[in-house]
């Protein structure tokens, strides 16, 4: 097998008095996506500067495609694509104008035939003579990829790229993206979203700079001790009040109208339907369900920061 694209080791940024990336150690292997997954102020956009030559990490080293990188030469860059989480568009030039604008940043003269093969990629050839200031927030990102990917990067950085952007787009952008891991782009990937982080072959949990877990999916979903029960009711907030007091959960977790509750094995359903029928509580329904990512980073979370 041979070594990952992207291997870091150990990298820590600093920004006074704020570690906004402590000891962090990730990889990406040729042709994978991998999701760096946390809230806001986590580390993800200074982890993804470090790993593209943005900035400068303090500790730690990087290797990039076999090689330690020592500097960000010309050449390195050239095979990175980095997606800012705000990409700067030219407002005032059209879509076209800006595929051909970025063409010639990264000295690309052939680009006519793949202008045309980008447009058609993501679907913006229709809109190639509109204005980039009056594409919607999904297409801006489409164009935004679309520069990203003009001069054919092998590695793809990826921040926050559909935050902010409506389902329809979200879906659309994610067929552009598992289209590229087709023809063998690897990718790393920020998003506040774990139910994106479900699509790729491995998640990094981040919090507060550092990495809590990384593996697939699968695995870390074997880190959740116990069962989780589903509860909707319209009475959720009363429910998860009760439910936070009862010492037999092992954590209770609430989501709109619906709490997921997880019980240790061996736990029976009647138990609960008992807790709740003697509050006069009325549920919707009660189901065990899959452990989601959402219910293991929140795990996580609280296992590190020591909340019950």
């Amino acid at each position: 097998m041979p070594e990952p694209v992207l291997i870091a080791h150990n990298l820590t940024k600093t920004y006074g008095k704020l570690r906004a990336v402590d000891s962090l150690s990730i990889s990406v292997n040729y042709g994978e996506l991998v999701c760096l997954v946390g809230p806001d102020g986590a580390g993800k956009t200074s982890t993804l500067r470090l790993l593209c030559g943005l900035e400068r990490s303090e500790v730690g080293r990087v290797k990039l495609f076999g090689q330690k990188v020592m500097k960000f030469s010309p050449e390195l860059r050239r095979r990175i694509g980095y997606l800012s989480q705000n990409f700067s568009l030219y407002a005032d030039l059209s879509v076209e104008e800006n595929l051909e604008f970025f063409a010639g940043l990264y000295d690309v003269s052939d680009y006519s035939e793949l202008t045309e093969s980008l447009l058609e990629f993501t679907r913006l050839t229709p809109f190639r003579k509109r204005l980039a200031d009056q594409l919607s927030g999904g297409m801006k990102q489409k164009l935004a990829l679309a520069c990203t990917l003009v001069h054919r990067p092998e590695l793809l950085l990826l921040d926050e790229p559909t935050t902010g952007v409506d389902p329809v787009s979200r879906r659309d952008f994610w067929q552009i993206l598992f289209r590229l891991l087709q023809e063998g782009k690897s990718m790393l990937l920020s998003t506040p979203y774990l139910d994106e982080a479900e699509r790729a072959s491995r998640v990094a949990f981040i919090y507060q700079g550092k990495i809590l877990a990384f593996d697939t999916p699968e695995i870390l979903k074997t880190r959740l001790k116990g069962r989780v029960l589903e509860i909707v009711t319209s009475d959720s907030r009363r429910v998860y009040q009760k439910c936070k007091e009862e010492r037999s959960f092992l954590n209770v977790q609430l989501f709109g109208d619906r709490l997921h509750l997880v019980v240790p094995e061996g736990y029976e359903k009647k138990h609960l339907e008992s807790l709740l029928s003697a509050e006069k509580i009325k549920l919707q329904s009660l189901a065990e369900i899959s452990p989601s990512l959402e219910n293991i980073f929140i795990h996580l979370l609280e296992a590190r920061t020591g909340e019950t």
